[in-house]
């Protein structure tokens, strides 16, 4: 049963109507329209009517623009690779393509803050979660194979957001968006290495290691079972 389904079958209960009039009086003394809450009771009775106020609608305003604020707005990248802006199921995956990168650690993971060669990645973004995938190549396609992304702070694909403190704007366009989320994941500190085990065939470390004065060594990526094809579903 997929989460549509679901929500479908869920029985909701109302809890307060909004009632509008319209008076069919001409004189101009009289408001010619009116707008009341009535609240709904458990048997689905409405009980009183209270007048909205303009204050009312406007703090209905106000509530509604922060709740849609996140979403991001304008021309859609090149690298966007899906993009679902609906309410309660945002999605978004896009890619980076090989590239160098700065990244930082902390003190007990003996490796100096430097920039290093990584190889090309998959964000997905879903929700306040994030996963990343790598992948060979600069240009994924449907039918690209995904690897274990070679980086500590990652569970499987699950990145761990915990040291990341960045501020997210409140009226961002999708460029913006992607730039919030990479930031959250390069510029937090990595300490550990996720699951215990290496995503890498050698040790992580020195794989890291290798790629700061070296191209990244695509022969130490581990296949994660999946295709791009599989996450855009």
């Amino acid at each position: 049963m997929n989460e549509l389904t679901k929500q479908m079958q869920q029985i909701m209960h109302p809890r307060a109507v909004l009632v509008a009039y319209e008076c069919e009086t001409a004189g101009y003394s009289i408001p010619r329209s009116y707008l009341e809450l009535r609240p709904v009771n458990e048997k689905g009775r409405m009980g009183a009517g209270i007048p909205v106020t303009y204050e009312f609608m406007n703090s209905l305003v106000e509530s509604y623009t922060e709740s849609m604020s996140g979403i991001p707005h304008g021309r859609i990248p090149g690298n966007m690779l899906l993009c679902d802006p609906r309410k309660g199921h945002e999605r978004y995956i896009w890619y980076n393509p090989p590239q160098k990168r700065k990244m930082y650690f902390q003190d007990g993971m003996h490796i100096t803050d430097g920039t290093f060669n990584v190889p090309g990645v998959i964000y997905v973004v879903e929700r306040e979660c994030m996963d990343i995938h790598a992948f060979k190549g600069t240009i994924p396609e449907e039918r690209t194979e995904l690897y274990l992304a070679p980086f500590f702070n990652v569970t499987g694909a699950d990145v761990c957001l915990g040291s990341s403190s960045l501020k997210k704007p409140q009226d961002m366009d999708f460029h913006e968006f992607q730039e919030y989320w990479e930031k959250r994941f390069w510029m937090s500190e990595f300490s550990h290495l996720g699951g215990g085990r290496n995503p890498t065939r050698s040790n992580l470390v020195s794989v890291t290691e290798h790629a700061r004065n070296n191209p990244f060594d695509y022969s130490e990526l581990q296949q994660s079972g999946k295709k791009l094809k599989d996450i855009l579903a």
